[in-house]
């Protein structure tokens, strides 16, 4: 594997490569080890050659957006990291934007704001680059007064161009996609989303400004900051007809502390690090939240974050 590893290496821009380089600054988390191979692309099709390198050379991998949603382990990643930076975009006069994957959403959604494309504003505050957007199918609720309505990015979704698991360069639309609550096919195969289409509709721009005033207020009073406290967002899936983060409430363990991680006091189910928190940290109030739960309500919370690398 170490021949492997060296001849991948060999086959990568140097410029771009770095070695045994620590993933915790990369991640919204601020916690995880370091990469064997850490490779930064700037390209779609950068980041489909790294990738097939990687498979040609049975090293394994993993294409890291912003790093939200995930928790890397204390000992790292044995083999490639590809950081997608790849963000090239081109707006079109029917409202379809064409942008590649590493593209980051709060970059975007100021470029369609100001040219007068509606669709995307939903979404503001939340971190996320656009392959992390179709990846977990983002959402946040509908505008104000309401609030009931979940909007989703596959109501804006059109296209996608993807490095299959096959090795095919295609593009696929929504069908192939399968979207539904937090999950997207890329959860079940190896897929890579290398370019999205989006199709986007003339709208009125203060209205577009009031839309993202009112999200960010609405979020920022019920998330911790992560310029302040660094998380992963939500830890555990949605539970049909009721909230994860209100059991955890219930429980008594809104801002219990174990090392230096901690179930943050303004929503029971987003677990900060005070810093300085490992991963071990994390894994272990995730263990006590699940036990306290499962005790009090006999059910069981399944996380949602993705577990990467080593533990």
């Amino acid at each position: 594997m170490i021949d492997a590893y060296a001849k991948l290496a060999q086959q990568l821009n140097q410029s771009q490569l770095r070695h045994d380089e620590p993933i915790a600054p990369y991640t919204t988390f601020r916690i995880g080890g370091p990469a064997d191979l850490f490779y930064s692309t700037v390209t779609a099709d950068d980041l489909a050659s790294a990738v097939l390198l990687a498979r040609e050379y049975s090293v394994p991998y993993f294409v890291l957006g912003l790093g939200a949603n995930i928790l890397v382990g204390d000992r790292g990643f044995r083999g490639l990291v590809i950081r997608n930076h790849a963000s090239h975009f081109t707006f079109y006069d029917d409202g379809r934007l064409w942008v590649e994957s590493g593209a980051i959403m709060a970059d975007l959604i100021p470029e369609a704001v100001e040219r007068g494309w509606s669709g995307l504003e939903h979404y503001v505050g939340i971190p996320s680059t656009v392959g992390g957007a179709v990846w977990q199918n983002l959402h946040f609720l509908e505008p104000e007064p309401e609030r009931k309505r979940t909007m989703f990015i596959a109501d804006v979704f059109s296209s996608c161009e993807i490095l299959s698991e096959e090795g095919e360069r295609k593009t696929v639309d929504s069908d192939y996609m399968k979207f539904g609550y937090d999950t997207s096919i890329l959860h079940r195969r190896r897929d890579v989303a290398l370019a999205v289409t989006f199709q986007l509709q003339r709208g009125d721009t203060a209205a577009m400004h009031k839309v993202m005033q009112e999200n960010l207020s609405w979020r920022g009073a019920r998330h911790p900051w992560l310029q302040f406290h660094p998380s992963a967002g939500s830890i555990f899936k949605k539970i049909e007809g009721m909230g994860a983060g209100r059991l955890i409430d219930q429980c008594d363990l809104k801002g219990f502390r174990h090392g230096n991680a901690q179930i943050s006091h303004i929503h029971a189910n987003i677990m900060v690090n005070l810093g300085g928190a490992t991963a071990k940290d994390v894994r272990e109030l995730i263990t006590i939240a699940q036990e306290a739960v499962e005790e009090k309500f006999n059910v069981r919370l399944e996380p949602e974050i993705g577990f990467i690398g080593e533990f």
